[in-house]
């Protein structure tokens, strides 16, 4: 709309019934008394934000933010990469109860289980996603009126409520990849040709790699410090982003009526964050801003700072609070906001790890106030599997140079390393987690008291993230591994206690492991199994046991046990039954097979170079990716180029 031209003298006058007129227009927008709530979620970052006290971020948008609003100091995702926190935040469940933990795995959800956005829009609410989903399992299209790189909370009815998510992926781990990898993965992504590809030149760097931390886990190499300056570059990118949308909502009048969200999908992209079970990759930024009218949903003053412990289970019944509406009680997370926001805040946050895109894991964690306490349940699989995607960061490649090279201190080759069977973190001495004090004299009891309510959680919540992959495809078939947990075919305490001790690191634990290889429930025989591979020169007594093994029903634990007679010396035997396997018509069964074989020498790996060949032309993406790992190793060897 174009205002006519008015003399001088009425200017003033003219001001004054443009600003009654927005007025009534967003009165009118906004007829409804429930609040909006928006959502501005930015991609894979922890607190690298001024608020939090980050003296190199250039954040002035979200440091403004927290001072009209509550800054929450312990948010945590509850796992270390996207897709699965984000079947959490959808749902309102932890993924090791309902089957979503494992990356971009897609197994479906119960029926009773809805996309906590679909309650809102039963309830009257305009639901919109801009644009992002990744949810981990199957899509519920019903949860929004729209969702697309278009959607907005504009499109909604004339006083409509709005609950709009924006997604920001400014900060997301590819964008520090340099131009030629982006090149070669918008080349293979769009299927077309390398050199037709163009990208825009990369800008010079506004942070001064020099002054930039650099946390004690990590060398400080050229590549690393260029990385983490390239980060925050894209951290102030974001927060300008940030800005923007913040602004829109002011401009059109709704923001005395709309309680914004900003926060972070999961911890960052730098070495030993994104995809671990660290206060860098599980902490995240967490800002709410409640507008005046709407101050009867919380306690905290505005410009506060809050210690209250919450994770993603529970953001799902806080909208749902704010709007009014009492959160179904199968939710997993509680309220900490709005009408229906509980009294008794958090004692402990939950985090987990599954598979990592084609790395293979198991790692489950609590966190109170003070410690963290991490369980590791593959103790032999080492932090730093070979991930391709990870491994396009220049700055991990530098890390892992150096490491061969033999120039890290002890700190920084941890990762490089098999892990401890557990770790225990004063996170308040040590933001960094680099002093385990698991097993250190004076936290004896701190100790115990994690490990036991860990346990007592997984029982609660009969994880299904303990049956092996190739089994939880198989079931997925016909049944949720939610319900499959619940039918009486899944003893989650049995399961959980030969786990514990296939994870001890604890060669008096190899007769109850020999013993329980035996039994009849496929899952126990397979973490049994991964015991016994975990003891490695330890359970020579065990081979008769494990060539038994070899030729279970169950072709993912023959694949453990050929793994561990590897190891132990049986080669042959061994990499018979995992050529075999490579071919196995299940795809979890040939990523299972294809990780074993990275403990083969390329000489051995020539023999099923056909098969990595063809395994690289499959449409699924992370077997596909450890095979082309495995030709590199042969290429390498060859003199070849892959």
């Amino acid at each position: 709309m174009q205002l006519l031209s008015v003399p001088g003298k009425f200017k003033n006058f003219t001001c004054v019934i443009v600003a009654m007129f927005i007025s009534a227009f967003a009165t009118a927008q906004q007829q409804d008394d429930r609040p909006n709530i928006l959502w501005i979620v930015s991609e894979d970052n922890t607190t690298y934000i001024g608020a939090y006290g980050d003296v190199y971020a250039t954040t002035p948008n979200i440091d403004a933010l927290a001072k009209q609003g509550i800054l929450f100091e312990n948010a945590y995702c509850t796992a270390p990469v996207c897709a699965p926190s984000r079947s959490t935040l959808i749902t309102g469940m932890y993924p090791p109860a309902v089957g979503t933990e494992n990356m971009r795995s897609e197994y479906p959800v119960p029926a009773f289980v809805k996309f906590f956005p679909r309650y809102l829009r039963e309830a009257g609410y305009y639901t919109s996603n801009n644009a992002k989903k990744d949810y981990n399992t199957v899509d519920q299209t019903e949860a929004w009126d729209e969702s697309g790189n278009k959607a907005t909370y504009k499109n909604r009815r004339p006083g409509q409520p709005f609950f709009a998510v924006f997604n920001i992926n400014t900060t997301h781990e590819s964008s520090i990849f340099g131009n030629e990898v982006r090149r070669q993965m918008t080349a293979e992504f769009t299927k077309k040709p390398l050199d037709s590809i163009q990208l825009p030149p990369e800008k010079p760097l506004i942070h001064d790699p020099e002054k930039i931390h650099i946390p004690p886990y990590l060398p400080a190499t050229r590549e690393m410090k260029h990385d983490w300056a390239l980060y925050y570059d894209k951290i102030q990118q974001m927060d300008s982003e940030v800005g923007t949308l913040l602004k829109e909502l002011d401009e059109a009048g709704l923001a005395d009526n709309t309680i914004v969200f900003y926060y972070g999908d999961n911890g960052g992209v730098l070495g030993r964050s994104k995809r671990f079970i660290f206060e860098s990759g599980l902490h995240i930024p967490l800002v709410v801003r409640i507008p005046e009218k709407f101050r009867k949903y919380t306690n905290l003053p505005a410009g506060s700072r809050t210690k209250q412990l919450v994770d993603f289970t529970d953001f799902a019944p806080t909208v749902l609070s704010l709007a009014g509406i009492q959160p179904p009680a199968y939710l997993q997370g509680k309220a900490f906001l709005g009408k229906y926001a509980v009294t008794k805040q958090r004692d402990i946050v939950f985090n987990f790890r599954g598979r990592m895109d084609e790395g293979i894991d198991l790692v489950r964690s609590v966190r109170d106030r003070q410690y963290r306490y991490v369980k590791n349940f593959m103790p032999h699989r080492k932090y730093g599997q070979h991930i391709e995607f990870l491994w396009l960061a220049s700055n991990i490649r530098s890390w892992e140079k150096a490491y061969k090279e033999g120039t890290l201190n002890e700190v920084q080759s941890r990762f490089f390393n098999p892990k401890p069977a557990e770790e225990l973190y004063d996170v308040i001495a040590d933001p960094d987690n680099i002093h385990n004090l698991a097993g250190k004299p004076g936290y004896e009891k701190i100790l115990d008291t994690l490990r036991k309510e860990t346990f007592r959680l997984l029982v609660e919540i009969k994880d299904v993230g303990f049956i092996p992959e190739p089994e939880a495809e198989r079931i997925t078939v016909t049944t949720t591994l939610y319900d499959y947990a619940r039918s009486g075919n899944y003893d989650i305490s049995k399961v959980l206690e030969t786990a514990i001790a296939a994870s001890s690191n604890d060669k008096k634990q190899l007769s109850y492991l020999i013993k329980k290889s035996a039994v009849k429930d496929p899952v126990i025989r397979y973490w049994a199994a991964t015991g016994l591979l975990a003891l490695g020169k330890d359970a020579q007594a065990a081979k008769p046991v494990l060539q038994k093994l070899l030729k279970d029903e169950k072709r993912y634990i023959g694949t453990v046990a050929a793994e561990a007679l590897y190891h132990l010396g049986d080669k042959q035997d061994a990499l018979q039954h995992l050529y075999k396997a490579v071919k196995d018509s299940s795809v979890m069964s040939r990523l299972q097979a294809l990780i074993a074989l990275q403990a083969a020498t390329p000489e051995e790996l020539v023999s099923v170079e056909g098969e990595l060949e063809q395994i690289t032309k499959n449409k699924t993406e992370y077997d596909k990716k450890a095979a082309r790992y495995l030709l590199k190793r042969i290429a390498a060897f060859s003199g070849k180029s892959k």
